[in-house]
């Protein structure tokens, strides 16, 4: 797998709230951003898959 390198700047409180909860799941930071970008990327994904599906829906053929 391809790794890339970002600068990311957060809120300082922001950055001791994400370590604070890294620490106690017992990961390093930087998995537990790339866990938090996925699971939002995933939302976001799903939210599409519903529009889509709601787009394409036949309402007055009923259930």
């Amino acid at each position: 797998m391809r790794k890339s390198n970002v600068a990311l700047r957060l809120q300082p409180s922001l950055f001791e709230e994400a370590n604070r909860v890294a620490q106690a799941e017992g990961v390093a930071l930087n998995q537990f951003i790339n866990v938090a970008v996925a699971e939002k990327l995933s939302a976001l994904r799903t939210g599409d898959s519903f529009q889509e599906r709601v787009a394409r829906a036949d309402v007055g053929r009923g259930s």
